[in-house]
């Protein structure tokens, strides 16, 4: 419900826009891409079908880190996990949004075991989420050592295919999660999560489809 809810005032915004302020026609592809584009951000991190767990205000620190935290968890199978105790730091860190220091927790993580796959895969997304979306050459590496070190992990592919869609390469984006969701087994609830979100993502690449060819 969430989810529909979402397209559907995404859509009166651009509806509104278009017919109320009388937008001009040529303009029309960069406002449905630029709202497209927000919707893509919910449907890498968003999880409407996740009950809600009300907090006290004292202690609610969610934020982007939160969503990666719990992301990570949820794409990678158990076995997988890392036992690293600096991780369980790292993860506090990066819920608070403090990133660069997160990043710096799993650094002696990966020093101390460099085959941890989930503390390098842990460090690329700290590392992104600190250059605000961009793949940097630092998180390009820790990327490669967490593929090497599970090349079988949907990781890597599900999160570089998160900073593809933020970057509005959505056919990259859903390359990137197909390749996730093949190395994920079926039924399981990594699969799962990976394929609702190429549903969204669908859904989103068929609402431009047919406003751009509706402008045409």
């Amino acid at each position: 419900m969430s989810w529909i809810l979402a397209i559907g005032l995404t859509l009166g915004a651009f509806v509104a826009m278009a017919a109320l302020f009388r937008l001009p026609r040529a303009a029309w592809t960069s406002v449905l891409a630029a709202l497209v584009l927000g919707l893509a951000g919910y449907a890498a991190q968003g999880n409407p079908d996740m009950a809600g767990s009300p907090r006290s205000a004292e202690i609610e620190v969610s934020g982007e880190g939160d969503g990666l935290v719990e992301l990570r968890r949820a794409v990678l199978p158990q076995e997988q996990w890392s036992q690293h105790n600096a991780l369980i730091t790292a993860d506090a860190l990066a819920r608070r949004d403090r990133f660069a220091d997160a990043a710096t927790m799993l650094l002696s993580a990966v020093r101390a075991d460099p085959d941890d796959g989930e503390a390098w895969l842990a460090l690329g997304n700290a590392l992104v989420a600190q250059a605000d979306g961009s793949i940097t050459p630092a998180a390009q590496l820790a990327y490669r050592r967490a593929e090497a070190a599970a090349p079988t992990s949907p990781g890597v592919p599900f999160f570089v295919g998160i900073a593809q869609l933020q970057a509005g390469a959505f056919a990259d984006a859903r390359g990137l999660w197909a390749e996730a969701a093949g190395r994920t087994p079926e039924g399981s609830e990594a699969r799962a999560q990976i394929e609702g979100r190429m549903a969204r993502l669908d859904q989103l690449l068929q609402i431009l489809a047919e406003q751009q060819a509706q402008q045409r």
